[in-house]
């Protein structure tokens, strides 16, 4: 029986620990897919998108001039219904069962979101086709404005994950999203405005804001996507359970 030489051991260990990807990695995510897939909550997701497109093509819906109705504010209208249902992407009722799996929760939030992420891109393409491009506004500036709802609906669900036991956030964060949104064009100060129209002189700065957004949102995400903190503080006291057993 051939024995292990302990530098084998140590490069072993370092592969499994952070060591690059390796065939048993893919296999693993290639067999989470199906059940992630699963476990997404479709309704809440396709409710927003519905809502959205409804949103962006209500002048054809009723039958009125395209002209009439501002493609900027209708885009915006969209972009949050469809934030609302991002908010729900993190929601997994089976939350508490799953905490024991091996497959760490970074690998199946991730997967979550890139399944979410071309779906999105999707969408919002249908949403800028159904508004008339005599009424559409630039689409750089009015596509960085989505970027960051979305990005905030899935930050705010990663830190609720995060930071409690809630197993699904979703209703919590989509009725904070939605009053931030109704706050940014109604409460926010002139000087730091976020919801402008396209004449407006403050439309560059509102952007740049916007940008800090969106990099903010997507850093605290990402920073989210760790074990939840309560596994930190639970396996002291299990361990001194178990000491006061024995």
């Amino acid at each position: 029986m051939r024995v292990a030489t302990p530098g084998e051991g140590a490069r072993s260990k370092a592969a499994g620990a952070g060591g690059p990807p390796t065939r048993r990695t893919y296999a693993v995510i290639r067999a989470l897919l199906h059940p992630v897939w699963r476990s997404l909550p479709r309704r809440a997701l396709a409710a927003g998108a519905v809502l959205g497109l409804l949103l962006a093509g209500a002048p054809w819906l009723l039958s009125v001039s395209p002209d009439s109705w501002p493609g900027l504010d209708l885009l915006r209208a969209a972009a949050l219904a469809f934030g609302l249902g991002l908010a729900f992407l993190l929601d997994d009722p089976a939350r508490h069962t799953t905490a024991a799996v091996p497959t760490r929760r970074p690998v199946r939030t991730g997967l979550r979101v890139a399944f979410a992420v071309p779906f999105a891109a999707l969408w919002w393409t249908a949403a800028l086709l159904l508004v008339p491009e005599d009424a559409r506004p630039p689409l750089g500036a009015v596509t960085l404005e989505a970027a960051a709802v979305a990005a905030l609906a899935l930050a705010g669900a990663a830190v609720v994950v995060r930071c409690t036991e809630a197993a699904e956030p979703g209703i919590a964060v989509s009725g904070v999203l939605l009053g931030a949104g109704l706050s940014a064009a109604l409460l926010v100060p002139d000087r730091w405005a976020l919801v402008v129209p396209v004449d407006d002189p403050r439309w560059g700065g509102a952007h740049d804001r916007w940008t800090v957004i969106l990099v903010v949102a997507v850093v605290v995400g990402a920073a989210c996507w760790a074990e939840p903190l309560r596994r930190r503080t639970a396996m002291p006291v299990r361990r001194a359970a178990l000491a006061r057993g024995r």
